[in-house]
């Protein structure tokens, strides 16, 4: 039974059905859950800069780092309280779409760009000093997404060069990187640089990447880090070179969400969300309606049991594992960072970046 004392709206009696007569006081549980879910909100905070931020990883409930454009990556050590913003040295034209914290010294920076505006530093004291890792040798190249499964194995996933996906990995905490070899991509077929998230890791071995575009909006899959692959279809949009995947994520083993839409239609909700419960082996489309536009993050909140999504056209929630969406917030966010707690932050354009608040559980 729902502990929480309120006094509902009629907005919320006629979501609910009840009209607190007889009998009908017993559905005030599904009451309670809902406005449990309308109550999560974004909090605004200061970030001290004003580049289009599109990478963020949280390495606790006080430890968190950011990356955007113009060379700036940003990083706080009280939950957002204060945020230190900054660019890294010769890197001051980068568009640094993808960061990964180890911990609270040790980052990786990914940017995006063609040839070599691809690349990777990392830090080993917090961000004062970067070292240069990986420059992308191939004019074709252009970067979409950097993760790490431990401090010494991570991937990098690149836009297709010689008709295959570029995927780079290392094994000695980015010092080298080996070019692997996975499935053809179709004409026209690519990953997004939109949140650092068309790539996500799973366990030990496991990496997912996704892509869009007009010929497709498939998944990749390996369970050897990379070495091999296999790929499945989805039903999300991949109508123009706008549309396709830009985000995926896994609750356990079985059951991940992959997201998208045409980021040129943020407010279009056709096709942009397909689930799995199988490992990533099919995907198909939730029975009600999906979220409310185009939504380029997507993130499983440990503790809570919460999925969130979040776009330039608002954030959604779902607390039954992606079968129903509501609208929670309206503001432009790029991408999101949860820890295993439920602390989370996402960030956006001209600098905006928030924390998840949500009620005590």
């Amino acid at each position: 039974m729902c502990e929480v004392v309120f006094r509902p709206t009629a907005q919320l009696r006629r979501h609910a059905a009840i009209d607190y007569h007889g009998e009908n006081m017993k559905l005030l549980p599904a009451l309670c859950f809902t406005a449990a879910l309308l109550a999560q909100t974004w909090a605004p905070q200061t970030s001290n800069t004003r580049a289009s931020l599109r990478g963020v990883s949280a390495v606790d409930a006080r430890s968190v780092w950011a990356s955007g454009s113009g060379g700036a990556w940003l990083a706080t050590t009280d939950g957002g309280v204060t945020w230190r913003a900054a660019k890294v040295p010769g890197a001051e034209t980068l568009d640094f779409r993808g960061i990964r914290a180890i911990d609270a010294r040790t980052v990786y920076l990914m940017s995006a760009g063609s040839g070599d505006q691809s690349r990777i530093y990392k830090t080993s004291d917090a961000g004062r000093h970067w070292t240069l890792l990986f420059t992308n040798p191939d004019p074709q190249g252009f970067f979409d997404a950097i993760a790490f499964w431990d401090a010494q194995h991570g991937i990098v996933i690149g836009d297709p060069i010689d008709g295959r996906a570029e995927v780079l990995t290392t094994d000695d905490g980015g010092a080298t990187w080996q070019r692997r070899n996975p499935p053809a991509a179709l004409p026209n077929e690519g990953s997004f640089a939109a949140s650092n998230t068309c790539l996500t890791l799973l366990g030990k071995q496991d990496a997912f990447f996704a892509t869009g575009g007009p010929s497709a909006a498939r998944i990749f899959h390996s369970r050897d880090r990379g070495l091999s692959w296999t790929v499945a279809g989805t039903p999300i949009r991949h109508d123009s070179p706008s549309a396709g995947i830009f985000s995926l994520a896994f609750a356990d083993p079985s059951h991940g969400i992959a997201v998208g839409g045409d980021y040129s239609k943020d407010t279009d909700d056709r096709q942009n969300i397909a689930l799995t419960s199988d490992g990533g082996r099919s995907w198909s489309s939730p029975p009600n309606a999906g979220p409310k536009g185009f939504r380029s993050a997507v993130s499983y909140v440990p503790g809570r049991k919460l999925w969130i999504v979040t776009g330039t056209s608002g954030s959604d929630l779902s607390g039954d594992g992606g079968k129903t969406w509501k609208l929670f917030d309206s503001g432009a966010y790029n991408a999101m960072s949860f820890v295993p707690g439920g602390a989370g932050w996402a960030v956006g354009p001209q600098g905006r970046i928030a924390r998840f608040l949500a009620p005590a559980h």
